[in-house]
């Protein structure tokens, strides 16, 4: 391992005064395997695409290349790559044999190392307004999700297999009900799938594949299929919002850069309002939309929490975005606008209760403890209100949830069905309430007796113990339960555990 961690020193290293980062030629990805007890199989499998990366490594460390050291920088995801790798095949040296996605991976990656290859065959790559540079970037962008796809599979460098969340609760029935447990499947078995759920007479399947499979391997992930929901969201209109904002809206660039929509919108500097939009290349799920602002200034945002029609019908009012890619005639997208239902939450008794005890109720934001919580963060599932969930996401780390630090992949309002107490039940609230009173009133007096001011002495000495050995039962709960259980992300609790903690995923769905 100290030979793989000073390799990977090497590989951070950063030449003076240039951007780029460079690995020496004696370097390569290839050493770090003879330390992994691997079959010669699967050795020559690894060695293969070790081999493929570090080739193409070099290439791009050409000088004449002058490649920006900016998302998505090859230079950066493929040693980053070959470290998930090595972190994967460290845990379990056995994971090619068994594993259908780490295959599908591995031969995917010598594909498309193979691709960029082919491009360093003629000098056109290093023109910068060539069609084999774009190709490269197009690459990179491949590059770069089949990293995120990775580590989203593998965290911890450990096979998550059942245990990824789909965020949008209906994209996760549909994908268990026809995939079960399933981490990729083909192409063809997913479009039948797909075309079975949502119909669609007039559905551009070389296009919608373009879209789904990020990564280019002829196949879907359970990864690329979250991102996809994400991005194209309502569920029950899915493909339809696909269509609208891809293949039949101009504002929408395919692999593009942040650095090529910049270039795009310098040409339309003089006229404010012009905007495109793409899919984040650091955000997986999110769209990056960039216009030009009225004082001619290009900026690019990533819209939080509301889909991308909503987004650009109300950026439309404002005025920010109005000729999609220069164009005279935006797409009026005020008919479609469809806001997801809200998940209803009903406290139960044993919640009530709790909440009583601490002196709060479940519907109170727990970090500002003055507005009622009204959004659920997806996937997590927990709950609050509106303003502390703008003010976290505005601030650093704000991508991660408040509580539990589980990324931010979606949000959705929630209505809190409030807890009505039986006549018995106030009642008895209100005996509590009236010895509370009393009590306050006791302590009132003794503060205004004349006695205060006098010394107080020692305590009277303690009673003696009562003979019978009898234990007084003790209570434990969690603090706190401000959340919705989602099974994948919170623990599984012991039978001691209380059951009033937690709002139940599956009972939510019965208040939609």
């Amino acid at each position: 391992m100290s030979t793989i961690a000073s390799l990977l020193g090497r590989i951070q290293g950063m030449m003076q005064n240039t951007g780029v980062r460079y690995i020496h030629s004696s370097e390569s990805f290839i050493p770090a395997t003879s330390s992994l007890p691997l079959s010669n199989h699967d050795r020559r499998t690894l060695c293969k695409t070790f081999k493929l990366m570090d080739d193409v490594v070099k290439a791009c460390q050409n000088h004449r290349l002058n490649l920006k050291n900016s998302p998505p920088f090859i230079l950066d995801i493929l040693p980053d790559t070959y470290t998930q790798l090595v972190y994967i095949f460290t845990q379990n040296h056995v994971i090619l044999r068994d594993n259908y996605y780490i295959q599908i991976f591995l031969e995917n990656m010598q594909q498309k190392c193979k691709q960029v290859l082919k491009l360093f065959k003629t000098n056109a790559i290093f023109e910068e307004q060539s069609q084999e540079r774009r190709t490269l970037t197009k690459l990179s962008l491949i590059f770069s999700h089949m990293l995120f796809e990775l580590k989203a599979e593998f965290p911890d460098g450990t096979f998550i297999g059942d245990k990824f969340r789909i965020t949008k609760r209906e994209a996760e029935d549909f994908w268990n009900t026809n995939f079960h447990n399933r981490t990729c499947v083909p192409w063809s078995e997913f479009v039948v799938a797909i075309e079975k759920s949502q119909p669609n007479s007039k559905l551009k399947l070389s296009a919608l594949k373009n879209t789904v499979d990020l990564t280019g391997n002829d196949h879907v992930s359970n990864f690329e299929f979250d991102v996809f929901t994400r991005l194209f969201y309502p569920w029950k209109t899915l493909l339809r919002n696909w269509q609208l904002l891809t293949t039949a809206h101009p504002g929408y660039v395919a692999f593009l850069t942040y650095d090529e929509v910049k270039k795009k919108l310098e040409k339309l500097v003089d006229k404010p309002g012009s905007y495109v939009f793409r899919l984040s290349c650091t955000r997986p799920g999110q769209w990056a939309i960039g216009y030009v602002a009225p004082d001619g200034k290009i900026f690019q945002t990533i819209p939080q929490n509301k889909s991308l029609i909503q987004a650009l019908h109300e950026g439309g009012k404002e005025g920010f975005y109005l000729y999609p890619n220069g164009n005279p005639k935006d797409i009026d997208l005020s008919t479609v606008i469809e806001v997801p239902p809200a998940d209803r939450v009903k406290v139960t008794s044993e919640q009530y209760d709790l909440y009583c005890e601490m002196g709060t109720t479940f519907e109170l934001c727990k970090i500002c403890d003055d507005n009622d919580k009204n959004v659920k963060i997806e996937p997590c599932g927990h709950l609050l209100c509106t303003p502390c969930l703008t003010s976290w996401q505005e601030s650093e780390g704000g991508n991660t949830c408040p509580f539990c630090r589980y990324e931010i992949k979606g949000t959705n309002k929630v209505i809190i069905d409030r807890y009505r107490p039986s006549r018995r039940e106030r009642q008895k609230d209100s005996v509590k309430s009236r010895k509370s009173v009393n009590v306050c009133d006791t302590n009132s007096t003794a503060a205004s007796s004349p006695l205060m001011g006098l010394p107080i002495g020692p305590p009277p000495p303690l009673p003696p113990r009562p003979s019978a050995t009898h234990t007084p039962e003790r209570f434990s709960r969690s603090r706190d339960p401000s959340y919705v259980n989602v099974p994948s992300v919170v623990a599984p609790q012991s039978a001691a555990s209380t059951p009033a903690d937690y709002v139940n995923s599956s009972a939510i769905r019965d208040f939609i």
